[in-house]
């Protein structure tokens, strides 16, 4: 039976046999007055003692028990090792000038490095655990936040999980370093040692931030260009084909284009916007000053690529003033050409006209969009419409014009009983004679038949004319309770302002309807709602159909008895 007694390692309660504390408390006293005279001898005192503890906690966790006895105590003061002979082995390693490893290094462990990060540490802690400079760690994740940012996130789930160094015992932990006597002692020296280098950096340390951010770019320029100059040049190489295929893609992309639009059309015939604006307006002269001026710096680009890629020649000085003077003047053409049709915008002009509609003898109109597919001479002769298509009507698919929409339509209220239509044309040009007479050269065609009134969804300009933002806003004007049905199709393909087929069969619960009722008011065109909208549920629905069925079955049934009875008494005759 031995005695026991409650000792406290910093913060740590154990139960510990008398003999075995007097050993311990033997073996501490020897180290605190060893490490009296030491600058920091309180902070290694105190890691020495958690590193007891961590110790003592193993052993007991390990054996599954509760109490310290001597021979723990033993076991850790070997492993520590004692202050004798960490004395004689620190002398023999300042005689042995041969040395270069005064003492054992231990299992590495990973910590985020507190003493030397930029952001957390993260960068240096793996390289203590893997014992390189940090530098090569900073330039694999700089380099990988190029593949679709992968190096940030890794960055970020490696900064959560791995842990700090906090005390000494981590820090030492984290580089190798044995956690006895021995390891505690150089660690402290040299922490002592980067202290005295701090202190005769101090002015360098105290430089602007300006200047340690330019020392290190430079640092990592050079780490970057030794890289390069390794394996860094096959990576460069590769990534340098990759881009030189990209831009002669790009090159061939280009030709392509300017073909289709010199040699084909592509760009004259087909109204496509915003090619309309200029189509006949020095429209070649403008394809081609656009393809050189970007088909020019690609075309540096490759050969630069390609000089720099495989070793060849590089542009010549004569070469290069040509090309950049071919350049300059292509983008001087470009931007006058442009200026030139930016000038047609300069200034607005419009007129109206009013066209008297046939009056309905009930005062109802339909207004719907015209399908009829209208062509020009050209297009009739090339189709030879006379013989090709005799008694037939071509209908338009009303396919997605590119140009913006130029046709808005208002229904008001008219003061007197004769329906008109207002036409308003307004054009662009670069003087107001010029717009006025761009306004003039507009087409519009509506058809009436009887009460139904057909519009078209666009306005139409001549034939090989040029885009001046032609515009055109139709008023029509009815007598009041006038009755206007108005086709779903319409309100799709032209603008009808402050009217709404949709809301207006909302209204009706109509959801299905292809057109929509409106009612000329005092304040102007109202949806006609019905006054009694009724929905019939499934219940609603099921009765009437067996309603429906009885009167059908009953009929049948009573048809079947005037026949059996008119075949009886044609027995009985």
């Amino acid at each position: 039976m031995n005695k026991t007694i409650i000792i406290n390692i910093n913060g740590t309660v154990f139960h510990i046999e008398e003999d075995a504390y007097e050993i311990l408390k033997e073996y501490m006293t020897n180290v605190k007055r060893h490490f009296l005279n030491s600058a920091d001898s309180l902070e290694i005192t105190t890691d020495i003692e958690n590193r007891l503890a961590e110790m003592f906690s193993e052993i007991l966790t390990h054996e599954n028990k509760q109490v310290v006895v001597e021979q723990d105590v033993q076991s850790v003061i070997e492993q520590m090792g004692t202050v004798d002979e960490f004395d004689e082995i620190y002398e023999d390693a300042k005689t042995d000038t041969n040395s270069t490893n005064t003492y054992a290094t231990g299992e590495r462990r990973l910590f985020r490095d507190p003493d030397d990060h930029l952001v957390s540490g993260v960068c240096a802690g793996i390289a203590n655990y893997f014992n390189i400079e940090p530098v090569w760690i900073r330039l694999a994740f700089a380099l990988s936040f190029f593949f679709a940012g992968s190096g940030l996130l890794l960055y970020i789930i490696l900064w959560i999980v791995i842990p700090k160094a906090l005390t000494r015992a981590d820090r030492m932990a984290m580089k190798g370093e044995k956690l006895n006597l021995q390891g505690f002692k150089n660690n402290l020296e040299e922490e002592l040692s980067s202290v005295r280098n701090h202190l005769n950096n101090l002015g360098q340390e105290a430089r602007p931030f300006v200047y340690k951010l330019r020392d290190f770019i430079t640092d990592f320029a050079h780490h970057l260009g030794l890289f390069f100059n390794g394996a860094g040049k096959i990576l460069i190489k590769i990534l340098g084909v990759i881009i030189l295929l990209a831009f002669f893609a790009g090159a061939i992309a280009l030709v392509v284009t300017l073909v289709a639009f010199l040699g084909f059309g592509a760009g004259h015939g087909n109204g496509m916007f915003p090619m309309s604006i200029w189509v006949n307006e020095h429209a070649d002269r403008i394809y081609i000053a656009a393809f050189l001026t970007a088909f020019i710096p690609v075309l540096t680009i490759i050969l630069m690529l390609i000089s720099a890629v495989f070793n060849t020649a590089s542009i010549s000085r004569s070469t290069g003033t040509t090309i950049l003077v071919v350049w300059i003047c292509a983008v001087s053409v470009l931007v006058f050409y442009i200026a030139k049709v930016g000038s047609n915008f300069r200034e607005s002009a419009s007129f109206t006209q009013t066209v008297n509609l046939k009056a309905t003898p009930n005062n109802v109109y339909y207004l719907k969009l015209d399908n009829v597919k209208y062509l020009t001479r050209d297009d009739s002769l090339r189709l030879d419409v006379k013989n090709n298509f005799r008694n037939m009507i071509l209908t338009n698919d009303f396919e997605d014009d590119p140009e913006p929409r130029n046709i808005s339509v208002s229904i008001e209220r008219s003061d007197i009983s004769q329906p008109v239509m207002i036409e308003s044309f307004t054009a662009k040009g670069h003087n107001y004679e010029n717009a006025l007479l761009n306004a003039r050269d507009t087409k519009y065609i509506y058809i009436q038949e009887d009460s139904v009134l057909k519009l078209d969804d666009k306005l139409r300009r001549s034939p090989n004319s040029s885009w001046h933002a032609e515009y055109l806003d139709i008023t029509i004007k009815l007598p009041l309770n006038s009755k206007v049905i108005i086709d779903q199709e319409l309100n799709n393909r032209i603008n009808l302002n402050n009217v709404s087929v949709n809301d207006c069969k909302n209204l009706n619960k109509q959801y299905n309807a292809s057109s929509a009722a409106f009612i000329m008011t005092d304040n102007g065109l109202q949806c006609k709602v019905d006054t009694v909208v009724t929905v019939k549920t499934q219940t609603q629905i099921d009765s009437a159909r067996k309603a429906t069925s009885a009167k059908t079955i009953a009929k049948l049934q009573a048809q079947i008895d005037s026949t059996r009875k008119a075949d009886s008494v044609l027995k009985h005759k």
